[in-house]
């Protein structure tokens, strides 16, 4: 069977990898990005951070909050603000669901990832997540902690 080829244009650019330690993932969702040009070479050179932002529903439109991008040093006078809210593009029917799901008690929208796609577009990935107590995060590690173990154990004797 032949591999198919790596795809040059896809490239993570920022991930939130505490989310998944944070939270309980129960689904999550592809969005576009409403951007400055600015903001897109600045990504296309890595400085972004979606660590401590989250998305909302208001007035029947999706918003990151807080995410970050950095300046980019070549664009002057028509840079852009590193911390402003942006609008996340998603279907009438994906946009109720975030709403009615957001609107549950304890649950949020966490920015997952944000990425490059195959046609070279920003896209971030939203996940649905109900936020775990600290007896689950315990729990979520002695799992992992096990797995790990699991595999070098079978490493040595298997």
């Amino acid at each position: 069977m032949a591999k198919k080829p790596e795809d040059k244009n896809y490239k993570v650019i920022a991930e939130n990898r505490r989310a998944r330690y944070d939270y309980a993932i129960e689904d999550d969702l592809e969005c576009g990005i409403v951007l400055e040009g600015s903001e897109v070479k600045s990504l296309r050179t890595g400085g972004s951070n979606i660590a401590e932002s989250y998305a909302t529903v208001e007035d029947g439109e999706l918003w990151l909050v807080n995410g970050y991008i950095a300046p980019y040093a070549q664009a002057k006078t028509f840079g852009h603000d590193e911390r402003r809210r942006r609008k996340l593009l998603v279907s009438k029917r994906e946009l109720s669901k975030l709403w009615n799901a957001s609107a549950r008690e304890g649950y949020t929208l966490v920015p997952l990832v944000m990425y490059f796609n195959h046609r070279g577009i920003v896209k971030l990935k939203i996940g649905i997540a109900k936020g775990k107590k600290t007896a689950d995060k315990r729990d979520t590690m002695a799992k992992r902690d096990w797995q790990r173990q699991k595999v070098r154990l079978l490493k040595e004797h298997g």
